[in-house]
């Protein structure tokens, strides 16, 4: 069954190859184009996409909002922020409103069907760079706090490569490749990290991590 994917982007000739990226590769389904939050709003619940790429800049409602709205009423659906910035409170305030994935918009079009076949299977992709801000931030008070209980202790040696990898940056495909494994296995792995650490989300699963003595020497 192919992956349903909703474009709320401002940008027409941005959506119309977004679109034009879904409608020619199997396996995607363009289900339907906002130029606007207002628009998505109020179209969205109705259709329930599995996928919708949002832009994070929109005019009126902007994409962290628009997100904030939509998801009590689109619990299943994953949201992935495209953006042309890198800036950290606004990777922080996209996941705190529910968004799963947030990818640069410069993107190349194999690495973000990728990333969106990943968000549909229960990942978090996040680029690299992006990744590394997020670490960067969660590093500084980490830091200067002591941390005597190893909460990855529970992990095993595997799950505990994977979520090293995770924290590194790297897509489920890369992680596979380093690892030299399938991709549903490495999903396998990250499902059970986030049961046996609870959380929800990369962010989450990477913050744990950090919060490990000497994570950031291992670095």
């Amino acid at each position: 069954m192919a992956i349903t994917v909703s474009i709320v982007e401002d940008i027409a000739p941005t959506r119309e190859l977004l679109a034009s990226i879904l409608e020619k590769t199997p396996g995607f389904e363009c289900l339907s184009c906002h130029a606007d939050g207002e628009s998505a709003v109020e179209e969205l619940p109705g259709l329930a996409p599995d996928v919708v790429l949002m832009d994070i800049n929109l005019p009126g409602i902007n994409g962290v909002e628009c997100v904030r709205q939509l998801k009590p009423l689109l619990p299943t659906t994953q949201f992935m922020m495209l953006t042309v910035y890198e800036d950290t409170n606004s990777v922080f305030e996209a996941l705190a409103s529910g968004a799963t994935g947030y990818l640069m918009k410069n993107t190349p079009a194999r690495q973000l069907l990728a990333a969106i076949r990943e968000i549909h299977a229960g990942g978090s992709p996040m680029a690299g760079n992006i990744a590394r801000k997020v670490i960067q931030t969660f590093q500084a008070p980490i830091a200067e706090t002591s941390i005597a209980n190893d909460e990855t202790e529970r992990l095993s040696s595997r799950e505990k490569q994977v979520l090293e990898l995770l924290a590194e940056g790297q897509l489920y495909k890369e992680i596979a490749e380093t690892l030299q494994v399938s991709v549903p296995t490495v999903c396998t792995h990250i499902r059970r990290i986030y049961e046996k650490l609870h959380v929800r989300s990369r962010a989450q699963a990477v913050a744990r991590y950090l919060k490990q003595p000497g994570a950031s020497k291992r670095r």
